[in-house]
């Protein structure tokens, strides 16, 4: 790998400010949102990549932090150890795919890698091709055997040849990236707002009746909690611990998005689709993915009748558990109150 390359900081478009952050693997979601909001200190313009990466944006931020981008790399990588407790990659260059191959050459657990403009074809060139971002093993493949082993030899390639071995659209950005390349903007977005409710049992249990009584209750307080921030479910996630620490997880969309307790479901689909047997169950998680504001989503008319009691019934619930405290009423009461 070559030597870090010292970062400009002028007037000059060409001067490195795209950073390509690497949060450790399988974080949590909760802490890897909490380094976006970290990020957003640095810069407004923040590109969430789930499940554990991001981009920044930093042209306007170098100015008005009065420092180089590498700086800024080494002050949020002591930022997320000391408030977080996670160390990160912080890959940094001219484009995306730079920063981005920069971060993925960042051996565990952390460190920060700044790439100079004037430096990007003999850095990337010695790279094996496999280590371009965006090449994936199949690509990597197909350049071996023609005998394209690194990122130079690829550069060095007629683009038209690039494009006879992966593909039109592949090959070409291909060779556009093996030269640093990359058109690409950082695009702000956030990760989609979820909401997560949890029931860990007070003893191993294999009870498929004691099991869906949980997850009906998880299915009636997060169906609360979705009305209460006036927003709906677009898919739900169930996660099922079990004895040894093993888990399973699984999501599926909803057929239309929901805050009602006929959330359950989806919720009865995906326990189904777990093949429960003998695992001996720990805990559900239950997380209402890619959540809307309530009034963005339409509504259609029902005519089930029985569905609109239960609305009704449901209504008169929350009023109670506002009033009185969650507990209050059992989690089936809704249903078997209009039955």
């Amino acid at each position: 790998m070559a030597a870090e390359a010292q970062m400009r900081v002028s007037g000059d478009q060409r001067v490195s400010s795209v950073m390509h952050v690497r949060c450790p693997d399988r974080l949590p979601e909760e802490a890897f949102r909490q380094v976006l909001e970290l990020l957003t200190e640095f810069s407004p313009v923040v590109q969430a990549l789930p499940p554990s990466a991001a981009l920044v944006e930093l042209k306007g931020a170098l100015r008005y932090h009065g420092t180089d981008a590498r700086r800024l790399g080494e002050v949020l990588r002591v930022k997320t150890l000391s408030r977080l407790g996670v160390d990160v990659r912080v890959g940094i260059g001219q484009t995306i795919v730079v920063a981005a191959t920069a971060s993925g050459q960042i051996t565990s657990p952390g460190g920060v890698l700044a790439i100079d403009p004037d430096q990007v074809a003999d850095w990337l060139g010695p790279l094996p091709v496999e280590a371009l971002h965006g090449i994936g093993p199949k690509q990597a493949a197909a350049l071996r055997e023609f005998g394209v082993h690194c990122v130079g030899l690829l550069a060095a390639v007629p683009p038209a040849t690039v494009q006879r071995l992966l593909g039109g659209k592949a090959g070409r950005l291909a060779a556009d990236r093996a030269r640093g390349i990359d058109p690409r903007p950082v695009a702000p977005r956030a990760l989609p707002a979820t909401t997560t409710v949890r029931h860990s049992f007070a003893q191993h249990t294999l009870d498929g009746a004691l099991v869906r009584a949980a997850l009906l209750d998880l299915v009636v307080q997060l169906a609360h909690q979705l009305r209460h921030r006036g927003q709906v479910a677009r898919g739900l996630t169930l996660s099922l611990r079990f004895a040894g620490g093993t888990s399973w997880e699984k999501t599926r969309r909803l057929p239309e998005a929901s805050a009602h307790d006929d959330l359950r479901t989806t919720a009865y689909r995906l326990i189904d689709a777990a093949g429960l047997q003998r695992g001996r169950l720990t805990g559900l998680v239950l997380k209402g993915e890619d959540l809307v504001a309530a009034d963005q989503v339409a509504q259609q008319i029902s005519l089930d009748q029985a569905r609109e009691d239960r609305l009704v019934a449901e209504a008169a619930s929350d009023r109670i558990r506002d009033k009185f405290g969650p507990g209050v009423i059992g989690p089936a009461a809704t249903f078997l109150c209009v039955s």
